[in-house]
């Protein structure tokens, strides 16, 4: 698998993967019709607009597999809503269901935690939904719980929850 900084022409594939990958990861979370109703055209508007306006400490890396095709993708920089402890944020990371449980995932992570480093940034934080299959993962990088809000997504109220790093050098690099 080849990782490399995204840009502009990737927005259609990643657009592509990040709905695939929720249909899937939420598919016991979330409405089906919610799901179902998820358009590849909606999220590629979305990379497109997030590409026009990368902030200097924002970044998305894709992961290819060996015929070139996006099958994964992680996002991150600066956490968003000040937080003092946790200056870096990993803002999303989806892959898709049949390149799950190889690796990818760490891999993705510990590129951004390498760029967040590159910017002194040696601490950072994700949220999740509570009851995505993959917590697990990140307590198996080391990642703590350290937060909590509810959040609404369609017509549900979901639970989110913050994992941090206080070091991203132990466990992700």
């Amino acid at each position: 698998m080849l990782i490399r900084e995204a840009n502009l022409t990737d927005a259609p594939a990643i657009a592509k993967v990040h709905v695939d990958a929720w249909r899937t990861t939420y598919r016991n979370l979330m409405p089906a019709e919610f799901l179902a109703d998820l358009s590849y055209e909606a999220r590629e508007k979305m990379w497109i607009k997030i590409f026009s306006n990368m902030a200097e400490f924002n970044f998305t890396y894709v992961a290819e597999n060996e015929i070139g095709q996006i099958v994964g993708f992680a996002s991150g920089g600066q956490e968003r809503t000040g937080d003092r402890l946790y200056q870096g944020e990993l803002y999303a990371i989806y892959i898709l269901e049949n390149y799950q449980r190889q690796g990818l995932g760490h891999r993705l992570i510990s590129t951004v935690a390498k760029r967040l480093l590159q910017s002194d940034i040696s601490s950072m934080l994700v949220w999740v939904l509570a009851d995505n299959p993959a917590s697990r993962f990140y307590q198996s990088l080391g990642g703590q719980q350290v937060n909590q809000k509810q959040v609404e997504i369609g017509t549900v109220q979901l639970v989110e929850v913050a994992y941090a790093w206080t070091d991203t050098r132990t466990g992700l690099i």
